[in-house]
This record gives C-alpha cells, sequence and structure tokens, in this order.
C-alpha cells in the first residue's frame, strides 16, 4: 500500500500549484482521501477531503475559495488545485486515505504518504 504527495514547489504569492496523490495496493474507489499540511513549529491541519461514494467535499477554512480537490478513481489519483497562494499556505502537504471524511479528518485514516513540500514566497 502506498499513497505519494507531488507536485509541490515554490511559487511567488497568487500563484497556482496542483498536487497528486497517487495510490496503489488498495482499491481508492472504497477510500475518502483527505488533503492535510504541516508547517514548521505549528500542529498539522486539515486541508480538504472527498469521500468515496457520494463524493461529498469538505474544504477548511484554510482552502475553501481557493483550493479544488478531485479524483480519478480509475487513475488511483486525487489531487488538490490550489490558487491564489498565500505565504501562509507554506508547509508540507499530505495525503491519506481511509473509511469515511469523518474518520480521515479525525485522524483516524488507514494510510497516509510522505509529503510534498509547497513553499509560497516572492
Amino acid at each position: 500500500v502506498q499513497l505519494q504527495a507531488s507536485g509541490g514547489g515554490s511559487v511567488q504569492p497568487g500563484g497556482s500549484l496542483r498536487l497528486s496523490c497517487t495510490t496503489s495496493g488498495f482499491t481508492l474507489d472504497s477510500y475518502a482521501v483527505g488533503w492535510f499540511r504541516q508547517a514548521p513549529g505549528r500542529e498539522q491541519e486539515e486541508v480538504s477531503c472527498i469521500n468515496s461514494g457520494d463524493g461529498r467535499i469538505y474544504y477548511y477554512e484554510n482552502a475553501r475559495g481557493r483550493f479544488t480537490i478531485s479524483r480519478d478513481n480509475a487513475k488511483n489519483l486525487v489531487y488538490l488545485q490550489m490558487n491564489s497562494l498565500k505565504p501562509e499556505d507554506t508547509a508540507v502537504y499530505y495525503c491519506a486515505a481511509g473509511p469515511s471524511c469523518y474518520e480521515v479528518t479525525a485522524r483516524r485514516y488507514e494510510y497516509r504518504g510522505q509529503g510534498t513540500q509547497v513553499t509560497v514566497s516572492s
């Protein structure tokens, strides 16, 4: 079982990035997938989550209106499109999978991958 976040990098404020969560070893369409981030010296925080089945989506305040989560079960991928990036978005971003967004965002996920660094700076 593997999840791997990728697509991070360095951008200027106002820029965009698309993160990808590549999964393998389990049936993605049976799992909710969430994105988290952790900045140096700060606690991990939720960013967004997308359920399996009904595909219901959740955004947290730090992402609402700027980020878009989506999934392509056929390709075993979950995306996080991030627009209008701000310096405070600088963090390592992780993806995690579990039975539902309720479980994932409660940190009761089953799988979590290594993160990808996002740096927003002028």
